[in-house]
């Protein structure tokens, strides 16, 4: 494994490094205004949502790694004290990725971009029409984390008004993951679409006490089938299928394995483990469960 001493680095392959390891990230495209009212419109991908109540966004307008200037959205943050932080989709993220162009100070992003400007409702910074979610927002505090070139920025912003497009809400209210096709940012010129096939659900263990991976028998944690994703799935459980439950299923569904692998122990455990994987596949958590105790049964 390669090993990275940061202060050893030059800075250009260290910002490489963080943004090809840390990913995807979430864009903020962040408008603001200079003291004389003219907008400004650039996209952050240091960017993140921190607390709820209060609701507590924070993104960083780094100082430039090859001159050590600061970005005019740092600059009218820290003198406007307020932004809007707009939410980029697919739909949108050519014109988002145009507007990380560095035209000079007065220049409007907005109509470079080809963006249509909104007036706030609480702050004089406008809100990007073509995004699916505007949230206007105070700067409470900005962190500088040092002088020089590539050091972060970071400007702590407060939610005081949020507006989102209705055709991404659900039937209750929600935002929902398949409608709003979010993009984001990785490494180099790579992006990230939360779209399709991208998307899958793990259910939270917040609430259930899993039995924990440590609790899986041995033999089942050392398979050469089995992942580790599927062990956390296994481990994910509050209870594992008593001996009752592991037979009646061993005669319903793997009779035909048991039979044709009798006198193969060996090929027996591994077809048994592939069943379980293919299982956990699709979700059927109970199921793989009952299918690898089932050798031993």
């Amino acid at each position: 494994m390669k090993s990275i001493i940061p202060k050893e680095t030059p800075l250009g392959e260290m910002h490489s490094l963080l943004l090809g390891a840390v990913g995807p990230r979430p864009i903020a495209l962040a408008s603001t205004i200079d003291e004389e009212g003219r907008p400004n419109l650039a996209p952050f991908s240091f960017f993140n949502v921190f607390s709820t109540r209060p609701p507590i966004l924070i993104f960083s307008p780094a100082r430039r790694g090859r001159d050590n200037t600061t970005k005019h959205t740092f600059e009218n943050a820290r003198k406007t004290k307020e932004c809007v932080v707009n939410i980029v989709d697919f739909s949108m993220v050519q014109q988002m990725s145009l507007s990380s162009t560095e035209y000079p100070a007065g220049v409007s992003e907005f109509e470079k971009a080809g963006f249509t400007p909104l007036d706030a409702d609480l702050v004089r910074s406008k809100r990007v029409k073509e995004s699916p979610v505007q949230l206007e927002c105070t700067v409470r505090e900005i962190l500088e984390m040092g002088d020089h070139g590539g050091a972060g920025n970071l400007i702590i912003c407060e939610v005081v008004k949020m507006h989102i497009t209705e055709s991404v809400l659900d039937e209750h209210g929600r935002i929902d993951q398949t409608k709003i096709d979010l993009v984001s940012r990785m490494g180099g010129n790579f992006y990230c679409r939360a779209h399709g096939d991208a998307l899958f659900e793990v259910p939270k263990p917040l609430r259930n006490l899993g039995v924990g991976v440590d609790s899986i028998p041995q033999e089942i944690r050392n398979s050469n089938v089995l992942t580790g994703n599927d062990l956390g799935m296994l481990g994910n459980v509050e209870t594992i299928p008593d001996e009752t439950a592991v037979n009646e299923y061993k005669l319903s569904e793997l009779s035909d394995i048991f039979i044709e692998f009798q006198d193969d122990a060996k090929t027996l455990e591994f077809k048994l483990h592939e069943k379980a994987h293919n299982e956990l596949q699709k979700g059927h958590v109970a199921e793989a469960w009952k299918t690898l105790l089932s050798f031993n049964n």
